[in-house]
């Protein structure tokens, strides 16, 4: 009933000014019925982000029976941002739907590059303090909040605790440690087990910028790279370096070698990535219960917070019930159903997902703080959630995966090819400098 009063309290004074949903004149959904209660989203993955626009669904239910989402699986995040912009250049925003979900790293680069394509959700009714300022960050552009997060890609580090035993150490002994001291006990459990404490993709290294902004710093400064003069990035890479060279970090040749080798074939005692990667990390059920987590090291031994991946739901200026989207969006996504301390959304996406948002009051739920037994009966959930609540915001690019691509190559040549480390990062800004041209 709590609920049901307050979504009254939202929504009433923005019913008046809904408006019926234009049938769109794309094909895929061309046969779609618009009205009041409908809005359409376009989205992907079957096994995560649909299910959990789903339990929005549902959730939303609740206050509004009438309300419908229609959900069509455009397959891809490509597809969608293709969607996007090919409306932009046809001038014609007509074949878009009301929602598109968008990866957190493309968002502000279509909402600056495709002016107009996407509305501001400013006058949300929104906590947004309540959703992490790191996850919220990546979709606002110029102080304007254009996007609601959908998960949450705060990072995590598991470790094999039973290897770890094997070897004489306990989590504790992996918590609040440096770098330098991580390197130590890693080639000490390689030389005992054979098994690396930690892997990253060698041409996709997320590894980089993950360790920067635990450090609470950026590869970009003001809008320009900052790759040549940034110490701190310099210091990562060494420590990449080494930490490779001493048989502790195993780079992975793509994704299927680092998900189904190095993590379903037991090469690695550890796994520092988005939460995103505990699904792969459960694929081996004989490892349940032998696997715990906790937060990163870093160079002074501080507690290591960073976010990798994720996405964000955003209104397209097609949207004709943009209330309503707003409306939905705030109180599914938004947080505004876990007044009480649970959520239909956050708890059903999660339940039938593996879908951790970012939203504190959420996390409060029997669903969010039960202990999980694959983790050793952690409450992984609440913990994740409690980690994204401390991520340092950093500088974000419109760029962020061109510069992975040449951050990457940088780390690759210093150690397949002894490249010297100053070389290597200057070619990896000058690469990038032509890439972007003409912005620099």
């Amino acid at each position: 009933m709590r609920k049901k009063l307050l979504s009254a309290v939202l929504i009433a004074g923005m019913m008046l000014s809904l408006s019926s949903c234009a049938k769109k004149s794309q094909e895929v959904i061309s046969d779609m019925a618009g009205s009041d209660d409908t809005l359409t989203v376009y989205a992907w993955d079957d096994n995560f982000n649909i299910p959990a626009l789903k339990a929005a669904e549902k959730d939303y239910k609740q206050v509004n029976p009438n309300f419908e989402l229609n959900i069509v699986n455009m397959g891809n995040s490509d597809a969608i941002e293709d969607a996007v912009e090919d409306a932009y250049k046809a001038k014609d925003f007509s074949s878009l739907p009301d929602i598109v979900l968008f990866q957190d790293h493309s968002i502000q680069k279509y909402v600056k590059a495709y002016s107009g394509s996407f509305m501001s959700v400013e006058d949300a009714i929104v906590d947004w303090d309540n959703l992490g300022s790191d996850k919220v960050s990546y979709s606002v552009v110029n102080g304007v909040h254009y996007g609601f997060p959908v998960d949450s890609g705060t990072t995590i580090f598991a470790y094999r605790v039973d290897i770890l035993k094997e070897c004489g150490y306990t989590l504790e002994d992996v918590t609040d440690i440096t770098w330098k001291e991580f390197d130590e006990i890693g080639k000490d459990v390689y030389q005992k087990t054979g098994k690396y404490l930690i892997s990253a993709i060698g041409k996709d290294n997320d590894l980089i910028y993950m360790m920067l902004q635990a450090e609470g710093e950026s590869q970009f400064r003001s809008g320009n790279p900052f790759i040549v003069g940034n110490e701190k990035l310099k210091e990562v890479v060494e420590t990449i370096v080494q930490l490779a060279n001493d048989n502790v970090l195993y780079l992975a040749e793509d994704w299927d070698d680092y998900v189904d080798n190095a993590i379903g074939n037991d090469m690695v005692a550890g796994v520092y990535d988005g939460n995103w990667i505990i699904s792969s990390i459960q694929q081996v059920k004989a490892n349940s219960g032998k696997w715990e987590i906790t937060y990163a090291p870093t160079f002074t031994g501080i507690p290591g917070y960073a976010s990798n991946g994720g996405s964000s739901l955003c209104v397209t200026s097609n949207c004709k019930n943009s209330m309503l989207a707003k409306d939905f969006l705030a109180y599914t996504f938004g947080g505004g159903s876990a007044i009480d301390g649970s959520s239909i959304t956050y708890d059903d996406a999660l339940l039938n997902a593996g879908v951790v948002g970012s939203c504190v009051a959420a996390a409060g739920s029997d669903v969010y703080t039960q202990g999980v037994e694959y983790f050793n009966n952690q409450p992984i959930y609440a913990t994740i959630v409690e980690y994204s609540q401390l991520v340092p915001s950093v500088e974000q690019s419109d760029y962020h995966y061109v510069c992975r691509k040449y951050m990457s190559q940088a780390v690759l040549d210093i150690i397949e090819n002894g490249t010297d480390i100053d070389e290597a990062l200057a070619t990896a800004e000058t690469e990038y400098k032509k890439e972007t041209e003409p912005k620099y």
